[in-house]
């Protein structure tokens, strides 16, 4: 191969003669150094040498973005590199991968909270269940909400969730001090719902840490709450309940609501001690007024089974099967027109209402539950056959806990019912109980 200087001006006169495919103008100075040009008129310097006895050759780039003096200095960086024993297209498919993974993780470390935050909201869930419940899904997209959209009830626009201000930010710039920046500033809002926040925010880290794209970017203790303790507020356990008292003021009221499937409902919660989702979701498939029993969806299982009771099942009687604006069969015993899922999702409103007409002091929903057990154990029923109609897991710590049939649990539901009756001042006689169902249109 004859060899020349290249120079500026032998480079731009060189042509792949007619007749060939390419032509090669081979340096001088730098060995395996030369120019290629093809029929077509496209002109690059290319390297050649020897590499494992092979004879190998690479292009190094075009006339537009290398000069001559920088095309020899990368011709003799590859001639080093095969000397050394390294392979050049190995070499450069290193640098490549380097430079992609570099690039990407300088694009990861640029997504925001928001960004990743959608994809827990497609993907996450709690741990060893299929999905969480709609009224905590409801509440993390509430929390997240950026706001100043109109209410549903009332004038004015939506308040920003108390997340909010945390979904613009990097997530790799999330630290515990953040987070104790973002809940002081919060808790002027609300302290216990700012708190709550700090909550779900620690369960999306949590997530973050689990998953290989994501791991790297976070600090996963940075919303734990024994490491906030000296800015959260103290846990406080939640006592609230219907007091013996107050329960014929509180049936009282409850008889004087409108909505009649409320009025059921929540007397369903305080008779049952059901789960405030469960007893929501119950199907009129899953109510078996022949055997009465019925079926309801379990926070620990699939499903357990409970006694009808007489006063309940009166209730449940009474209550209209809804139709649909379609012509459709509403399933849900307390079922709704208005709400999303077909049935009652939003009780607070109503029991509110129940709690100020009685004069009671505040009563979650959940306390109703309480409320219940509490109610059992005054009517001297077994601990574990509370636990049982309430959903509990099996334990043997108090009164050593077995499992119970249909037909006893039976026994203890009905006497708990007749207590909390009795106490209520409420008259009912079980062989009067009404039969028979209405098709109310929801139109």
């Amino acid at each position: 191969m004859a060899r020349v200087k290249l120079t500026a001006g032998r480079v731009m006169g060189f042509e792949c003669p007619p007749g060939t495919a390419q032509a090669f103008l081979w340096d001088g100075d730098a060995p395996g150094l030369a120019l290629r040009a093809t029929a077509g008129g496209a002109k690059a310097y290319i390297f050649q040498g020897r590499f494992g006895g092979k004879a190998l050759r690479l292009t190094i780039g075009s006339l537009d973005a290398w000069t001559i003096p920088r095309a020899r200095e990368r011709a003799r960086e590859l001639q080093r590199q095969m000397d050394e024993g390294r392979d050049p297209r190995v070499v450069k498919a290193q640098a490549v991968a380097a430079d992609v993974a570099k690039r990407e993780e300088q694009t990861k470390r640029g997504l925001t909270v928001s960004d990743v935050w959608t994809v827990y909201m497609a993907e996450g869930k709690p741990r060893k269940k299929a999905a969480w419940k709609p009224r905590y899904r409801a509440d993390l997209v509430k929390a997240a909400s950026p706001g100043g959209v109109p209410k549903k009830r009332g004038g004015g626009l939506t308040k920003p969730g108390h997340l909010a201000a945390l979904m613009p930010m990097r997530l790799a710039d999330i630290d515990q001090d953040v987070i104790r920046d973002w809940y002081k500033n919060e808790a002027k809002r609300g302290p216990v719902q700012a708190a709550r926040a700090v909550a779900m925010f620690s369960g999306f880290l949590s997530w973050c840490g689990t998953r290989k794209e994501y791991r790297g970017l976070v600090d996963r203790g940075a919303a734990r709450a024994s490491d906030l303790g000296d800015v959260l507020p103290a846990a406080r356990r939640r006592v609230d309940k219907v007091e013996l008292e107050q329960l014929p003021a509180w049936f009282s009221s409850v008889d004087k609501l409108r909505n009649k499937t409320a009025a059921a409902y929540l007397k369903g919660l305080i008779l049952t001690g059901a789960r405030r989702e469960e007893l929501a979701g119950l199907r009129w498939a899953d109510v078996d007024f022949r055997w009465l029993k019925m079926t309801i969806a379990d926070k620990v299982g699939d499903k357990r089974m409970l006694p009808l009771t007489p006063y309940l099942g009166s209730l449940l009687r009474a209550l209209p099967r809804l139709k649909n604006v379609d012509g459709s069969s509403n399933p849900f015993v307390f079922a709704s027109a208005t709400a999303a899922g077909g049935h009652i999702a939003e009780p607070r409103s109503a029991h509110d209402d129940v709690l100020t007409d009685a004069g009671i002091p505040h009563v979650s929903i959940h306390g109703l539950r309480r409320s219940f057990a509490l109610l059992g154990e005054e009517a001297e029923v077994p601990a574990g056959a509370i636990a049982q109609v309430m959903g509990h897991r099996p334990s043997a710590v108090s009164e050593g806990y077995k499992p119970r049939s249909i037909d006893a649990l039976r026994r203890h539901l009905t006497r708990i019912e007749a207590f909390v009756l009795e106490r209520a001042g409420v008259e009912f006689d079980p062989k009067t109980m009404a039969s028979g169902l209405r098709a109310v249109s929801a139109g």
